[in-house]
């Protein structure tokens, strides 16, 4: 699931002289701040001779929420090239993923790898 950021720059209201309680008006600048979108990341499945491509399916239906066809597509570009791309999230998400999917796959007894890297 990636988030769709606002590429509207935020602007800040600065006040040109301090602020008085004297009655008078004080003229303010605006000032353009940029914001830079999250770096993502991409959280890849590698490629093992033991786990069985059911439970492949299963992580990639139940952990990324692909469906049946999407899942096997990804499932076979893993075993046919190595590894496959599941998803690109953010950091925190791509950690959360990993965890989840070494958790489960360790629970179950298997030795899938899962990892993330930059986009």
């Amino acid at each position: 699931m990636s988030q769709k950021l606002s590429k509207k720059p935020l602007l800040a209201i600065r006040p040109t002289k301090p602020l008085k309680d004297d009655g008078r008006a004080t003229v303010l600048d605006r000032e353009v701040q940029k914001v830079e979108p999250p770096p993502l990341y991409r959280v890849i499945l590698l490629n093992d001779d033991f786990t069985p491509m059911e439970f492949v399916v299963m992580i990639i239906q139940e952990y990324f929420h692909k469906d049946q066809e999407t899942a096997t597509r990804i499932m076979l570009q893993v075993h046919m090239e190595g590894k496959g791309v599941c998803g690109v999230y953010t950091h925190d998400m791509a950690v959360t993923k990993v965890a989840q999917v070494t958790e489960i796959s360790r629970k179950s007894g298997h030795p899938l790898q899962c990892m993330m890297e930059e986009v």
